[in-house]
Parts: structure tokens; C-alpha cells; sequence
């Protein structure tokens, strides 16, 4: 499988994309697009990576839907990236999770607890927390919006300083 990645810019640091076929493979606060792609499901993990210049970007079959959206979400619309189609694996919960995770609208914030109710398995709080901790699609999946149960931002794989800033920007739009 051939993907096509891209870094752009944004004001949370650099932002790269993995795309294949019009979904979303891998995204983050990152520009090491390789650690991106190394999160991916073996099943569904490009054996070949095209990188795109940002300004190149929008002109891209692939990469133009999704970084619209990134622009589009840090112009204030954070609706924009929940309209990207995101692709996925792991198991049924996993996949299941990640879905549920996707109906979390922005300026939301769940606690494990109540993401792991949403997922009709309300005593399964651990499996909901590392379907946040194996999400390879950041933002386009807000595993973001999940806080622990005090309310505490809890972790985040590209640092609390940006989990609070996304936080912060959604609840102002």
C-alpha cells in the first residue's frame, strides 16, 4: 500500500498527516512522519510514503481533504476535522472505541468513566483509556477530549501543554 504524508504548519508546532486512499492513516504534533506511520496497524501500514510539500498539499488528491480541515480547525471551525474519513484496526472494542470517540463533539470533555459507558461497556475504563493511548489518528480522533476522573488533563502523546491549548481553542468556539 502507497500513503502520502504531509507537515504543515499550525500553532500548536508542526502537524503531519499519513493518507491513503482519502482516509486518514496517522496524524500529530510532530514532523518525524516515520514515527507516525510506525503507529499504524500492521494490516493497514504503508509499505511505501510519498511526502508532499505542505504548499503542495491542497493540490494533493489525497492530503487536500484532510489538511483543509487541519487549516480549517485552527481557523476556528473544530467541526472540520470530524467530517475526515479516518481508517483504523486493532480489535472490536478498539475500533468500536474509536468510533464513539469520533461523536465527541468539540468543547466536550468525557472522563474515561463516561467514554467507556458511551461505549456500552461501562466497566471497561482501562480498555477505553488505551484505546486513547494507541489512537494513530490525533485530532481527526479527539482523544484529547478525554480527561480522567478528577478532571485532570491525564496524558497525552504529544504533551499536556497542546491538550490543554486544544481543549482551550475548542471551548472558544
Amino acid at each position: 500500500m502507497t500513503a502520502r504524508a504531509t507537515t504543515l504548519a499550525t500553532p500548536d508546532g508542526p502537524f503531519s498527516l499519513v493518507v491513503s486512499d482519502g482516509a486518514v492513516l496517522a496524524s500529530g504534533w510532530t514532523d518525524d512522519v516515520a514515527s507516525l506511520v510506525a503507529l499504524v496497524h500492521p494490516t493497514l501500514r504503508p509499505s511505501d510514503v510519498q511526502e508532499v510539500d505542505a504548499d503542495d498539499a491542497s493540490a494533493d488528491p489525497d492530503l487536500a481533504e484532510p489538511a483543509k480541515a487541519v487549516a480549517a480547525y485552527y481557523a476556528g471551525d473544530p467541526h472540520a476535522v470530524g467530517r475526515v474519513p479516518v481508517r483504523q484496526r486493532s480489535g472490536s472494542y478498539r475500533e468500536l472505541a474509536w468510533d464513539v470517540l469520533r461523536q465527541v463533539g468539540p468543547g466536550e470533555r468525557v472522563t474515561y468513566t463516561e467514554y467507556a459507558a458511551r461505549t456500552g461497556r461501562p466497566a471497561a475504563v482501562r480498555a477505553a483509556a488505551g484505546a486513547c493511548a494507541t489512537n494513530a489518528a490525533a485530532l481527526f480522533v479527539p482523544c484529547h477530549r478525554v480527561l480522567r476522573s478528577d478532571g485532570s488533563l491525564g496524558g497525552f502523546r504529544y504533551g499536556l501543554a497542546i491538550k490543554e491549548r486544544l481543549l482551550a481553542r475548542e471551548a472558544r468556539a
